[in-house]
């Protein structure tokens, strides 16, 4: 079976290699005229890392990151710490794999020398995904500069602006939620040693949030910080910003938080998009994994690691009901089936986790001590999150 895969980014990559993996003939088609990834963070928790372990690339990633002791919040202007929950050998005990934080290139870098290695001719460069046609012998992939590819199946990888998802169910292009994300990287070796802990930090406040955590080997300070209540006119998803800017935004806020913002050398701001989930995924030959499907906000840190569990599932769909009968079209219907209400309740929990990281109670200690008591404590933690870490998607049932 020869699979098209329209986008090069972690999930496209991630279906690409699971499919090389078994045996499968894969056309990658990604638009940009070379593979970078854009310096930011990802946090990989053992979900993740499962699929890594899979794929052969675990023990790669692992050397290239960071594996943080634990999660804790943090007030947004008096600092007090509060537990979130430990990291490191307990949640190898736990689950099997650790929470790893990475650096985005790197994991890209990864995936894609993986790919080049068992395939040389699969990844096809300055490819963008125009449409599709179908017909009862296969489909083809209609590129932007009039080239045309033939497969057995085609799946659609290709973000939250997915062409491939437009033309089989219209027009669902994410919203602008009202929050944009700042970005910054900063050298570990800029920051007070104070600062320099192996932890993973969500400040949260009133009407935003930040978050830290090293990367690349303990060089890199990872910063996000979100704030509502903005516009955004740009026709792109990110653009560069200023420390002025960023710092009007949090005024306010923890010396240490202001402090991240001066020193990250450059800052860009992005454009946070939601959507509710889509109902269907897969018509025919042609399906879709990660944002071009079930695109979210990132308050639940499992956006690319949704994708590549979507690329592990689709493989394993494929090589086990691909010449049933039906063929490609029983595969990529329990595709869908195994995998759509795990990431529906996914982007539903990150929106949640929206108004707990927000929240008015947390003006001021007082009101800010009951809330975290109530919302991140021990139970409703567990509850949140362990359904997501616990899932092996090697062995799901398909």
């Amino acid at each position: 079976m020869h699979v098209l895969i329209a986008g090069g980014g972690i999930g496209g990559m991630t279906t690409a290699l699971a499919l090389l993996r078994r045996g499968f003939t894969v056309g990658l088609y990604e638009q940009a005229s070379e593979l970078t990834e854009t310096g930011a963070g990802i946090q990989i928790s053992p979900n993740g890392n499962r699929v890594l372990d899979e794929l052969g690339l675990f023990e790669e990633l692992k050397e290239l990151s960071c594996d943080p002791v634990r999660k804790e919040l943090r007030l947004w202007d008096t600092g007090r710490r509060w537990p979130m929950f430990d990291l490191g050998p307990k949640a190898v005990g736990r689950y099997g794999y650790p929470y790893l934080t990475v650096y985005r290139p790197d994991l890209l870098g990864a995936l894609e020398a993986a790919v080049r290695a068992t395939s040389p001719g699969t990844i096809h460069l300055g490819s963008k995904a125009a449409g599709f046609e179908e017909d009862d012998h296969g489909v083809t992939l209609i590129l932007g500069n009039g080239e045309r590819a033939r497969g057995d199946v085609l799946i659609g990888a290709d973000g939250w602006r997915s062409v491939i998802r437009t033309q089989l169910w219209g027009d669902t292009t994410p919203e602008f939620s009202g929050m944009i994300a700042w970005r910054g990287l900063v050298p570990m070796d800029s920051l007070p040693e104070h600062m320099k802990e192996n932890v993973g930090t969500t400040w949260i406040g009133p009407g935003g949030h930040a978050v830290s955590y090293p990367l690349h080997k303990g060089t890199i300070m990872n910063f996000v910080a979100t704030i509502e209540g903005k516009q955004w006119s740009s026709g792109r998803g990110s653009e560069p910003g200023t420390a002025e800017e960023c710092l009007a935004d949090f005024t306010g806020w923890h010396e240490e938080v202001q402090t991240l913002i001066r020193l990250s050398p450059t800052l860009s701001k992005w454009a946070l998009m939601q959507r509710d989930p889509i109902t269907r995924w897969s018509s025919g030959r042609v399906s879709l994994v990660g944002d071009a499907c079930h695109a979210t906000l990132p308050f639940l840190a499992q956006g690319a690691v949704h994708s590549m569990e979507d690329g592990l599932v689709l493989a394993r769909a494929l090589e086990t009901y691909g010449d049933d009968p039906a063929g490609p079209f029983e595969a990529l219907s329990r595709y869908e089936s195994a995998r759509i209400e795990r990431t529906s309740r996914m982007v539903r929990g990150a929106r949640a986790n929206t108004e707990r990281f927000h929240s008015q109670e947390l003006k001021d200690e007082q009101t800010a001590e009951k809330y975290l008591a109530r919302e991140w404590s021990n139970a409703p933690i567990f509850d949140r999150y362990d359904w997501l870490y616990s899932y092996d998607s090697a062995t799901v049932e398909i």
